[in-house]
């Protein structure tokens, strides 16, 4: 069974007349249509007793054609005749008017929303993301094999980074070093940009790489990452920067024994709660709980951050083919920052993890 006969099950028995899809991962996961949210309109249909149809701009029809919709089924304008056509003639073949259709709650705008009201009277509209995600939450064999390429492309560029790493270099000129490393070793864009933080500027997860120079002494903490073939890596490692002081060594070797023991508790029929619970609990014991102050991981797919997050509260269970990072950390204001995260995929007796790349604590500069 293919995506799209899987979600149309997904639709009838949600009791939907379909679901409507804007640029974005949902899209391209289940069309393969890569376009982006602008200010030109598109609206991918998936009716629940129907083949696909699409307002797009005649600019970007081929798109859609090559996805494999009819082209009776693709409505198309331009910027001269405007959308409104479009949309109207859409809603009408559809008979959009006083049905029920799934939206994308985190992707779909007030232009595109008000479209669909304007041109279908009486259209009822529920959230798509449950029904897609339903789709998404297990990886195939290919996308496992996607996100191992682009692992290997992120491994591949740190081992050669560590070498050019100086003391007294920015963050900035890391991150871009970083970067461009990625590309060279096939990275088809970046997943995200990375995240070079040293010193005090560590202990904030999601710092921005600064003008900061590598100092001695200090943690360095890069989170990194690329997407080959659609799918990403997120990986993270802390350094040290010369001689560090004994409490950080301390920390970091807290946080790769909470690590260690997130991937141990990753297996099916396990929970999200579950897995966050063996990372954090080895944190808070050692005394530093009031500074781990994110989730232990997150689903890693079309997206970088999707379900299931292993968080408290997560308690569906895992299964086979469900990939997330697993990545504790411990920030101390004014001080620095750790964090160690490793991909992880769930297998039919336990957990693989994917990414390689040592966690023994480097020294650099």
């Amino acid at each position: 069974m293919n995506r799209i006969q899987k979600l149309t099950r997904q639709i009838q028995e949600h009791g939907l007349d379909g679901v409507a899809l804007v640029p974005g991962p949902n899209m391209v996961y289940l069309s393969g249509i890569h376009s982006h949210l602008s200010e030109r309109p598109i609206v991918l249909f998936y009716p629940a007793d129907d083949e696909p149809a699409i307002v797009i701009p005649n600019l970007e029809a081929m798109k859609a054609e090559a996805a494999g919709i009819p082209p009776e089924r693709i409505f198309g304008w331009s910027d001269e005749t405007g959308y409104a056509d479009a949309f109207q003639q859409a809603a009408a073949q559809l008979d959009l008017s006083g049905s029920l259709w799934a939206v994308e709650s985190l992707y779909m705008r007030v232009l595109e929303y008000e479209l669909l009201q304007e041109y279908a009277p009486g259209l009822c509209t529920a959230q798509a993301e449950p029904i897609v995600m339903a789709l998404r939450l297990t990886k195939d064999p290919a996308e496992i094999a996607a996100m191992e390429q682009a692992i290997g492309v992120s491994e591949r560029a740190m081992e050669r980074l560590i070498p050019q790493i100086k003391i007294g270099m920015t963050e900035k000129q890391v991150a871009a070093i970083l970067t461009q490393l990625q590309f060279e070793e096939g990275a088809d864009v970046m997943a995200f940009g990375p995240i070079v933080s040293t010193g005090p500027n560590g202990a904030s997860p999601h710092a921005v790489p600064t003008e900061r120079p590598l100092q001695t002494g200090d943690l360095l903490v890069i989170d990194w990452g690329c997407i080959v073939d659609g799918y990403p890596s997120d990986i993270t490692r802390t350094f040290a920067v010369g001689e560090i002081d004994a409490e950080l060594r301390r920390v970091y070797d807290v946080v790769n024994q909470a690590n260690a023991a997130g991937i141990a508790a990753a297996r099916p029929g396990a929970t999200g709660e579950e897995v966050d619970t063996a990372a954090r609990s080895v944190i808070t014991q050692a005394g530093y709980g009031d500074y781990f102050i994110h989730r232990t991981g997150h689903g890693l797919g079309v997206e970088v951050h999707e379900p299931p997050f292993m968080m408290q509260g997560c308690t569906n269970p895992l299964a086979p083919g469900n990939v997330f990072t697993v990545e504790p950390g411990i920030y101390l204001p004014e001080r620095g920052g750790v964090r160690i995260e490793d991909d992880v995929a769930v297998t039919e007796d336990g957990a693989r993890v994917l990414t390689t790349f040592t966690k023994e604590m480097i020294t650099v500069g």
